[in-house]
């Protein structure tokens, strides 16, 4: 553990040649562009990963921060005394706007929620790519309102669009809307449910980044 924690990028190099994982494909899981982790494993850019890339690499890789650079106890997890067999999702201290839009930037991890690996498998998600984040604002209403946390599958974007509710990167800005193909070719629509708000009738995937699908929605007791 200790060298690993020394040269976490040598780590990180380890695990996906272990695993058969290449640089572009974990790049695409965290929501950045294909030669991210390349970038930052053999040129040392950026010098660290952020707290979010981390815990996302980590889950997805499931092996623990500490063995990417973070923190041996990096928060407190309650969730781990639920039994073993389960699967534990990072929780990120952050929101996707379901409004004017958040920024992302050095957004940490508050926690983690654990969940049933069947229950997972019956979602069609991926358990080594999933985040929580919390709904701001009330563009999706009533399909998801403000203070929402929605489970992203990140291993289910771009490559597998089809129409749904997706977490997505806009104008540098996060957000979570619902994504429609367009009649065009190589385009998309993306709606705000609520109809005060604007919604996008045909635009380029290209000026979309796909983070991630959302596969199920835990609305709070009011």
């Amino acid at each position: 553990m200790t060298d690993h924690a020394a040269d976490p990028r040598a780590a990180l190099d380890r695990l996906l040649a272990d695993k058969g994982i290449d640089y572009a494909r974990l790049s695409q899981v965290i929501g950045r562009n294909p030669a991210y982790i390349q970038q930052y494993i053999k040129r040392g850019s950026p010098r660290r990963l952020a707290e979010q890339d981390r815990a996302r690499v980590a889950a997805y890789l499931g092996v623990s921060e500490a063995m990417l650079g973070g923190p041996v106890q990096r928060v407190a997890t309650p969730a781990r005394s639920r039994g073993p067999g389960m699967i534990l999702v990072p929780k990120l201290a952050i929101g996707a706007s379901a409004g004017a839009g958040a920024s992302v930037e050095g957004e940490p991890v508050e926690g983690e929620v654990a969940f049933d690996p069947k229950w997972l498998r019956d979602l069609g998600a991926d358990p080594r790519a999933l985040t929580i984040i919390r709904v701001e604002g009330d563009s999706m209403a009533p399909t998801l309102d403000d203070g929402d946390d929605i489970l992203v599958d990140g291993g289910d974007a771009a490559a597998r669009l089809r129409d749904g509710i997706y977490v997505l990167r806009m104008d540098d800005v996060l957000m979570v809307k619902r994504v429609a193909r367009a009649p065009g070719p190589g385009r998309i629509s993306v709606i705000s449910d609520n109809p005060h708000y604007r919604s996008w009738d045909d635009l380029p995937m290209g000026s979309v980044q796909l983070v991630g699908r959302v596969v199920w929605t835990g609305r709070r007791v009011r």
